[in-house]
């Protein structure tokens, strides 16, 4: 069915999970041209072999903008080159926006305020988003780090905090959330009820 508005697609998991793979797949068999947001910068030989292994896997025919903290303005180049726009990922996005900000290297003087200021950023993001022609798609992957323990140092727990706040400022604007699972993509946006208290009449 045709869509009226811009659909945005939301995939997160843990580390391995498969959310680039099942992602670069959505936007290959869509048969539509595809332009990729890399937020990823080679810090070390490590993260620079990772570079090199995602970009071998991506089509040849994908454009690719490599653009680390501003989103807004790189979706908006991305749209112009293509229909549908991947943005990989939120969870080095939110990384590199942190170690922009003052203080950093001493995170208990972190405060709300910085929180705030990364749902600011999303918002930038959303509205360009919401000013895309009804045929453009933008897929967004991102990691769900609140699963485990609860980071011992200050600077972790920052982090942690701020990607949970993105994730669920994303979850709500997208047509669909994706939750990978070894592989395996479960649209949780589907599954989602709005919580609700019971009256005695409905347990009756």
């Amino acid at each position: 069915m045709p869509h009226h508005a811009p659909q945005l697609i939301l995939i997160l998991g843990g580390a391995r999970s498969g959310k680039s793979t099942f992602a670069e797949q959505l936007a290959q068999r869509s048969g539509r041209s595809v332009a990729f947001i890399a937020t990823a910068t080679a810090s070390d030989d490590d993260m620079h072999a990772r570079i090199e292994r995602h970009q071998a896997a991506r089509s040849p025919d994908w454009h690719t903008i490599e653009e680390p903290l501003h989103l807004s303005l790189a979706l908006q180049k991305a749209a112009l080159l293509a229909d549908v726009v991947l943005l990989d990922c939120m969870t080095l996005w939110v990384s590199n926006w942190l170690f922009t900000q003052e203080n950093i290297d001493d995170a208990s003087l972190i405060t709300a305020h910085y929180y705030a200021a990364a749902l600011a950023e999303i918002d930038d993001l959303l509205t360009t988003f919401n000013t895309l022609a009804a045929q453009k798609t933008l897929v967004v992957v991102t990691n769900e780090v609140g699963l485990g323990v609860v980071p011992s140092y200050a600077l972790g727990r920052v982090y942690r905090d701020v990607l949970g706040l993105v994730n669920q400022r994303l979850a709500g604007a997208a047509n669909r959330v994706y939750l990978m699972v070894a592989g395996l993509g479960v649209d949780i946006k589907r599954l989602h009820e709005e919580a609700a208290i019971l009256s005695s009449i409905d347990i009756l």
